[in-house]
This record gives structure tokens, C-alpha cells and sequence, in this order.
């Protein structure tokens, strides 16, 4: 398949549903509206709603009934992505490719649109089927035991010497737990039974690990030009890394085995999971 006018068509579809259903930038309060809007709308691969529509597509469903939770994925990532910037945690200043939120508009501003687009998220999640299913898995995905569980474990765990089984929860929650729910979600919109379910849980596990990996070989290797942000970030926070563990060459083959590992898993879906095989090549093939 053509995967780059498949990712552009599914981006495309994605950027014009968040154009719809966020607030109007001079809706008041208009400062806080402006910035929600800049930070989701700044572009981005959209690799976790694409993978929502792929997953129901590929167990038999529909991709409009996936888009609410698809746009939900987004709001919740461009969240986490506006809070790991404030100086309290990264102190970043690029976000792909332009000033990070707080340094856009200011810390008190980026804060609070991080909080809108967290609740928006549960929001979009309110008025899709089946909700409490979905709501139930975003939930779990961006909390304690996920996502904000893996940021305290990524920030507390800067300096110290690199320890393989901490680095693997790290990742699998701030990153993996994210990637999974995006695919279950896609799922649970379609019906999927035990054994789809099962077999794009295992996928979205080995894909959200390689591609955690990948960034951490990105911030070695990319340019700023290329990835967006900061290179070099992680070894000068000494950072607990792949990279920073076993060398660059075997992260990459770490993270090119998770990727067989991902596809042999969609094969009892057949040609309908055809996107996320594709998919799961881009996690560890980009270039930002």
C-alpha cells in the first residue's frame, strides 16, 4: 500500500474533525481558546488517531464511528505534550518545529490549555459508543498507571545510572500505554471479539515500546530541523534512554525485532489490518 497518501488522506480527515469541534479561537476566554487551538493544530503525525481509525477498520468497522475517540487521542496527547514542556518538566522551547506553548503565550496560559484539551478529550469520549468502554481505557492510559505514572518515573530517574527494567516501564507507560489504548479504542468502536482485541493489544504493546526507542535514537542522530524540537536533550538531562543503555546499534535492533514481533501479531486479521502492518514499519522509519 501507499502508506505516505494514506497517512496524508487520514491526517487530513483528522485536522478538519479537531477543526470542528474545538472551541473558536475568539470564543472567550479567547487567550486560553488560542492556545489549545495552536498547540493541536501545529501539525504533527497523528500517529494515534490514525492508528484508532486503522484498528476499527481492521477488525471490520467503520472509521466514522472511531473519530470520536480518534480526535479524543489527540487532545489527550497534545496535552501531555504542551505539560512535558513547561519548565517544571522538560523546559523545552521547540515543539515541532515552533515555540512550545508556554513560551508562545506564557506558563499560567499553557497549563490551563493543557487542562482544557485533557477534559475536552473525556468530552469527545462522552458522546461516542460505547463510552464507558472508552472512557474507561483512555483513563487508564493517561493516569497514574500510564502516562503521568511514566513522567514522574522519566523525570525522577534523570542522572541515575540507566537500569533496563525501570527504562522499560518508563516507556511502556509514558509512551506505550497511549499507543495501546488507540488501538483498543478503534476496536471496542467496531465489536472487535476476544481474539481481535487480544491480537491489537499485543501489536499496540510491541509498536508503542519500538517507538519510544526510536525517539530516543532520534534525539542522537536528527537535527532540530528534522524532528522539530531539541537534539541532544536527553544525554545533556542524563536522561534514561535506550540509546544511553545499550549503544545505538542494538536499540536499533531492539527496536526493528518489536516491529516483527507487532506484525506477526495482526496476522490472524488478515488483509484489513494491511494499514498497521504499514504502520508499524513508519514507527521506527521516521525522521521526526
Amino acid at each position: 500500500m501507499d502508506l505516505n497518501a494514506y497517512l496524508a488522506a487520514r491526517r487530513q480527515e483528522v485536522d478538519a474533525a479537531l477543526e470542528r469541534h474545538l472551541p473558536r479561537a475568539e470564543e472567550q476566554p479567547a487567550r486560553l481558546h488560542t492556545a489549545m487551538r495552536y498547540s493541536l493544530l501545529a501539525g504533527g503525525k497523528r500517529l494515534r488517531p490514525i492508528l484508532c481509525l486503522a484498528s476499527a477498520e481492521a477488525v471490520g468497522g467503520g472509521r466514522e464511528a472511531a473519530l470520536l475517540p480518534a480526535l479524543a487521542l489527540e487532545c489527550l496527547h497534545t496535552y501531555t505534550l504542551i505539560h512535558d514542556d513547561l519548565p517544571a518538566m522538560d523546559d523545552d522551547d521547540l515543539r515541532r518545529g515552533l515555540p512550545t506553548c508556554h513560551k508562545k503565550f506564557d506558563e499560567a496560559t499553557a497549563i490551563l490549555a493543557g487542562d482544557a484539551l485533557l477534559t475536552l478529550a473525556f468530552e469527545l469520549l462522552a458522546r461516542a459508543t460505547p463510552a464507558a468502554q472508552l472512557v474507561l481505557e483512555l483513563a487508564e492510559a493517561a493516569g497514574s498507571r500510564g502516562v503521568v505514572g511514566g513522567q514522574a518515573e522519566d523525570l525522577a530517574a534523570e542522572g541515575r545510572a540507566p537500569d533496563a527494567e525501570l527504562l522499560e516501564f518508563i516507556h511502556t507507560n509514558k509512551t506505550g500505554k497511549l499507543l495501546r489504548a488507540a488501538c483498543r479504542m478503534g476496536a471496542l468502536t467496531a465489536g472487535a471479539d476476544a481474539g481481535q482485541l487480544a491480537a491489537l493489544t499485543t501489536y499496540a504493546a510491541k509498536i508503542g515500546l519500538a517507538f519510544q526507542i526510536a525517539d530516543d535514537v532520534l534525539n542522537v542522530t536528527s537535527t532540530p530541523q528534522q524532528l522539530g524540537k531539541a537534539v541532544g536533550s536527553d544525554a545533556a538531562r542524563k536522561k534514561m534512554t535506550y540509546v544511553a543503555l545499550y549503544g545505538l546499534e542494538t536499540a536499533r535492533a531492539k527496536a526493528a525485532a518489536l516491529i516483527v514481533e507487532a506484525q506477526a501479531a495482526l496476522k490472524p486479521l488478515g488483509t484489513p489490518a494491511a494499514p498497521l502492518v504499514a504502520l508499524a514499519e513508519f514507527t521506527v522509519r521516521r525522521s521526526s
